[in-house]
């Protein structure tokens, strides 16, 4: 199998869950760019959501990395740069009781076939959300070299189980306003939380969406057909786990809306091209227009619920009761905005580099 995307700038994810380590190989970084390591560990910290109570799971990784190559002197060589994190706080013996067990929702079916039951059973081995700290490590490289072109990536909890955060200006997206949280607005993310917890008692979970929107990037930029910016960003995002929709700018709000109210007209601004309005995400042909390009990414439940679900144990070939346990987040999208931050960052690196 591969685990590598992209061209000029590429990301090897390497790892499994429970395995010792998780990592990635980054290529392309230009030598003499000097990483900042501390805006690097604050993405991570993102992702990592401690102290968000019992709405991130309770496995306590610090996501303490180490570059094994690549860096000289603080500075990138420009070869490859390979960074490990260590698992430190696994609880494999969890999952031995659910080998056999197909857990719904989750990739253990198309695994166990695909690989001939010789997969790694132990917490969703290499498909697991564990796999997503190297990926927010090099996207939050990414993002730095894009902030060296004037290009900036955001993102925010734009709902979570029907609770909804109020949106980003679609001309001028307000990416200083992402409270630590991960809201624009502090009343938003209370009633998400409240939510998040219901379902936690209850054993179960909810999901979410992330908006994001990346600014500064000018026109031009994306090839038509199937290196179209949307084909291109879509293909990272859905490698994300978890990730079950992306819709561009108003999305399938366009479809009950007239041409004359989805088009954004064109005008002159300050001796440069713009759009009245950003229907359309900033992107038009596959081609990116100079608006910010906007994208809703929709994250499903997490799959590890705590109630007792059918399924079939592939051992015997029979139907069975499953009741999972261990440690799991109430909701992934807590987690996920630096995650959908960082693939974005990665996708359009790749496309400006």
């Amino acid at each position: 199998m591969s685990a590598t995307w992209g061209e000029k700038f590429k990301v090897t994810v390497f790892g499994e869950s429970h395995g010792a380590a998780i990592g990635a190989v980054i290529e392309g970084l230009p030598a003499g760019f000097r990483p900042d390591f501390a805006a690097v560990d604050a993405m991570m910290a993102r992702r990592s959501a401690k102290g968000k109570e019992k709405m991130a799971t309770a496995r306590a990784e610090g996501d303490e990395y180490e570059v094994l190559s690549g860096l000289f002197n603080g500075c990138a060589t420009g070869t490859p740069l390979c960074v490990v994190i260590r698992n430190k706080d696994t609880h494999s013996p969890d999952y031995e009781r659910m080998r056999y067990l197909m857990r719904p929702g989750h990739s253990d079916w198309g695994y166990y076939v695909k690989e001939g039951g010789f997969n790694d059973y132990r917490g969703g081995g290499h498909s697991s959300g564990r796999l997503t700290a190297p990926l927010v490590f090099a996207g939050a490289l990414a993002a730095q070299l894009l902030a060296q072109k004037g290009v900036r990536v955001g993102a925010h909890i734009a709902e979570i189980a029907g609770e909804a955060d109020r949106r980003f200006s679609p001309v001028a997206p307000e990416l200083d306003e992402v409270k630590e949280c991960g809201t624009l607005d502090n009343a938003a993310w209370e009633r998400m939380r409240t939510a998040i917890l219901a379902a936690a008692e209850q054993g179960d979970s909810v999901g979410g969406v992330i908006e994001c929107a990346v600014t500064g990037l000018p026109a031009g930029v994306g090839e038509p057909f199937f290196d179209s910016m949307e084909s291109r960003l879509a293909h990272m995002l859905f490698s994300v786990p978890a990730v079950k929709g992306v819709q561009f700018g108003k999305g399938y709000a366009l479809t009950r809306m007239r041409g004359s109210e989805a088009n954004d007209p064109f005008r002159m601004s300050g001796g440069k091209v713009v759009t009245a309005t950003n229907n359309n995400g900033g992107i038009l042909g596959g081609i990116s227009t100079g608006m910010p390009v906007l994208f809703d990414v929709a994250i499903k439940p997490t799959s590890s619920i705590f109630l007792p679900q059918d399924t079939v144990d592939v051992q015997k070939m029979e139907n069975a009761r499953l009741q999972v346990r261990g440690r799991h987040d109430a909701c992934i999208a807590v987690r996920a905005a630096a995650v959908i931050e960082a693939a974005a960052a990665i996708a359009v690196c790749d496309m400006v580099k």
